[in-house]
């Protein structure tokens, strides 16, 4: 179900398990600050999700409250991902919905990397 980006933290959304070891991820990279790791759905051949570690719900509440050495650990981890996984040869997309309209349905900010097949148009009109 979309979520409110204002809403508080929800320390039981699946990546919060994730975070915290009661639920297994297919990890690319992992730092002090952040997991990336690859989606469980995918909607291209490359899907990896990029999450900071702290308990942010989405970007509105991230770029208000994490400090800067998160915040730019975790556009760092963005890029590197991308590498690692190969998506920068061909072209990516990077994405994360903010809010319920947008369809953000886990209440952790998290960063999708799309790649491996060309993506199209951003939306449909």
């Amino acid at each position: 179900m979309p979520i409110d980006s204002k809403q508080p933290y929800d320390d039981g959304n699946i990546f919060a398990k994730i975070l915290k070891g009661d639920l297994p991820c297919k990890k690319v990279m992992e730092n002090e600050h952040v997991l990336a790791f690859h989606d469980i759905n995918p909607l291209a051949p490359v899907h990896v999700l990029v999450i900071p570690k702290g308990p942010y719900v989405s970007w509105d509440d991230f770029s208000e409250t994490a400090s800067d050495v998160e915040i730019a650990a975790l556009t760092r981890a963005v890029g590197e991902v991308a590498k690692m996984v190969g998506a920068d040869a061909q072209g990516y997309r990077v994405l994360s919905n903010v809010g319920k309209r947008a369809g953000q349905e886990v209440p952790h900010l998290h960063i999708h990397i799309f790649g491996g097949q060309p993506l199209g148009p951003m939306l449909a009109r």
